[in-house]
């Protein structure tokens, strides 16, 4: 793996980075795994061949696999000379600030705890790097936008990082842009599309707490978006409905991560 620092730009408690380089590995001594979300039975729709948002049995047992084995965090990165090298793939997950991405995270790989979560939104403000024995996936956590109280400089500064880093990265294979499902899209989200669209980067929409609203409100919440990425050139035509609570759309989304593997 790359080697970089550790290093916070201000917003959290964390120290100043050393310039000091460390060498990345999957620490010997692994975060608590969640026995629940190791072994539950996520159930998808049958398999429609002709359907993009439909997946086989093998995809959702690759998917499974995948986020089987033990994840577990590498780096936090603040300045672009932190980033680590390309040898791993990355797929990356933006959203507004308590919009349960490190929850989601968290869920994804069965490990409680792996991406901090805080009640502070617009706490961390780093890109923070996730790994798995044997994997040559990175999953990386983007801070959250859309925190009115943070600093101006610090956002400017967050602004910079990110396109930089969408802009320049050759191994990242997509950005989940989350979306609260309580709330649909809101401004802050839609700038974000457009800053990847402007950079090319392809994305996709996941909306999170999909087990909070009732079934007619998340079905319109789901066509809404969809007809609002239609015509946008960057965007992943599929929006996946998620629960970190419930496993609703685990098992989907770990499927197409494990797609994403093989481009």
């Amino acid at each position: 793996m790359p080697s970089v620092a550790r290093t916070s730009t201000g917003l959290g408690p964390r120290a100043e980075p050393s310039p000091r380089h460390i060498c990345l590995h999957v620490p010997q001594q692994r975060p608590h795994r969640n026995p629940d979300a190791m072994t539950e039975t996520d159930t998808a729709a049958p398999h429609d061949p002709n359907d993009p948002a439909s997946y086989s049995d093998a995809e959702i047992e690759a998917g499974r696999l995948l986020f089987r084995r033990p994840w577990a965090f590498i780096t936090s990165v603040a300045r672009l000379d932190q980033l680590p090298g390309d040898e791993m793939i990355e797929v990356a997950f933006a959203g507004r600030s308590n919009v349960g991405k490190s929850s989601l995270i968290n869920a994804l790989t069965g490990v409680n705890g792996l991406a901090r979560t805080s009640n502070t939104p617009g706490r961390t403000q780093m890109l923070n790097f996730f790994g798995a024995e044997g994997s040559d996936v990175a999953l990386v956590d983007m801070p959250g936008y859309g925190y009115a109280k943070a600093p101006k400089d610090l956002v400017d500064a967050w602004t910079k990082l990110v396109y930089t880093y969408l802009q320049g990265r050759a191994r990242l294979r997509r950005v989940f842009v989350l979306v609260d499902s309580r709330h649909g899209l809101k401004p802050n989200d839609l700038e974000v599309m457009t800053l990847l669209d402007r950079a090319a980067v392809n994305y996709q929409v996941v909306l999170t707490k999909i087990d909070k609203i009732k079934p007619g409100q998340a079905k319109r919440v789901k066509e809404e978006t969809a007809q609002a990425i239609v015509k946008r050139p960057a965007a992943h035509p599929v929006v996946i409905e998620t629960s970190s609570d419930t496993a609703t759309g685990l098992a989907e989304l770990r499927a197409e991560i494990h797609k994403l593997t093989l481009t």
